[in-house]
């Protein structure tokens, strides 16, 4: 039965021909030839996948095709229109077209100012009283995961440093800033996330990043797993601002003690997401669960042994932060294993 005539995504079975020699032919359905617009003689780019499939693709293909969505915003839930423009965005949309109600008009403005402030390469261009219509003017090919990843580790990593120089009585006006250092990690995972989703359909992107399919997911991961430590680290900052009276020249607490151990173990992680060497990443993941076994003592020290008050809530809250820090840079250093496990695969 031949159903490849019900267009993408259908299924076909085609018997090799030998035409003398060393030839071989194969004939291409005739509705995917029509759907291209393909002719005699035409040149078709053919690329030998490490899976071992062959995929054929039309040279005018290799232009991207833009994707468009439409939101209209009486249907949407209420004060749901920036959730949405995030899913478009992540999904790899290219042009976002926004249906306005002139009751909400202000709140709507308001959330997709929000949206272009929380995303990379989105930027209006064109907009009447009752719809708005965002383009995205960036490549996803031209922004290189890798890039995007230190970006979010230094952030990070500023942020602790900051932090631990707070505990140790430097002023609080080094951490002023968290929450633009923790928004600028959070658009960077929605710019990897949303590189990896176009990468998923898009071989010229793919390319383009210079990473396997598989690889550009478990990047993802590790974004995921950085912007995760972000918030802990964000937690922290809060914590310290909240309590102001609690936080002058308490560097020997026993959490801020482990922050300088994750730090060298996140940065040998970071390391070796190019070099892989497994031996060094199970030694920072042993250094790690050994930090995350003095914090879960140290907590239990407390609840045993001291009296609830303010400060001991602080403290609780500070391990726990710190102990999260300790197991997403575990769950990072997973992620490297089975990438490196991955890249050894034969068949």
């Amino acid at each position: 039965m031949n159903i490849m005539s019900l267009g993408p995504g259908g299924q076909d079975v085609r018997r090799l021909q030998s035409t003398g020699g060393s030839t071989f032919t194969l004939s291409l359905p005739k509705p995917w030839v029509i759907q291209h617009k393909l002719n005699s003689r035409d040149v078709l780019k053919i690329d030998w996948r490490p899976s071992g499939a062959l995929r054929i693709t039309p040279l005018e293909a290799e232009d991207k095709l833009e994707k468009t969505v439409f939101l209209s915003v009486s249907k949407l839930p209420k004060n749901s229109l920036f959730d949405h423009l995030m899913g478009a965005y992540i999904s790899g949309v290219d042009v976002i077209k926004i249906g306005l109600n002139n009751s909400e008009s202000r709140k709507s403005n308001l959330q997709i100012r929000r949206f272009l402030r929380n995303t990379r390469g989105f930027e209006i261009f064109e907009e009447t009283d009752s719809m708005m219509a965002l383009k995205c003017l960036l490549n996803p090919g031209d922004m290189p995961i890798h890039a995007s990843l230190n970006r979010m580790y230094l952030l990070l990593t500023s942020l602790i440093r900051d932090l631990t120089s707070v505990f140790g009585g430097e002023d609080k006006e080094f951490i002023q800033d968290a929450q633009d250092r923790e928004n600028e990690v959070d658009a960077l995972l929605y710019l990897i996330e949303r590189q990896v989703r176009i990468s998923l359909d898009s071989h010229k992107v793919a390319s383009g990043l210079k990473l396997s399919r598989t690889q550009a997911v478990e990047f993802a991961n590790l974004a995921r797993s950085l912007e995760r430590m972000m918030d802990h680290a964000f937690t922290i900052s809060n914590l310290v601002k909240e309590n102001p009276n609690l936080t002058s020249n308490m560097i020997d607490m026993a959490p801020l003690e482990q922050l300088p151990k994750w730090q060298l173990a996140l940065k040998e992680l970071m390391i070796n997401i190019r070099t892989r060497d497994s031996s060094r990443i199970e030694a920072a993941r042993g250094d790690l669960k050994q930090c995350q076994k003095i914090l879960k003592i140290h907590e239990k020290d407390l609840l045993d042994n001291h009296r609830y008050n303010e400060w001991m809530a602080f403290d609780l809250s500070l391990s726990e932060s710190v102990r999260r820090l300790c197991a997403y840079a575990r769950d990072f250093g997973e992620i490297l294993l089975n990438m490196l496990i991955f890249s050894k695969i034969t068949t």
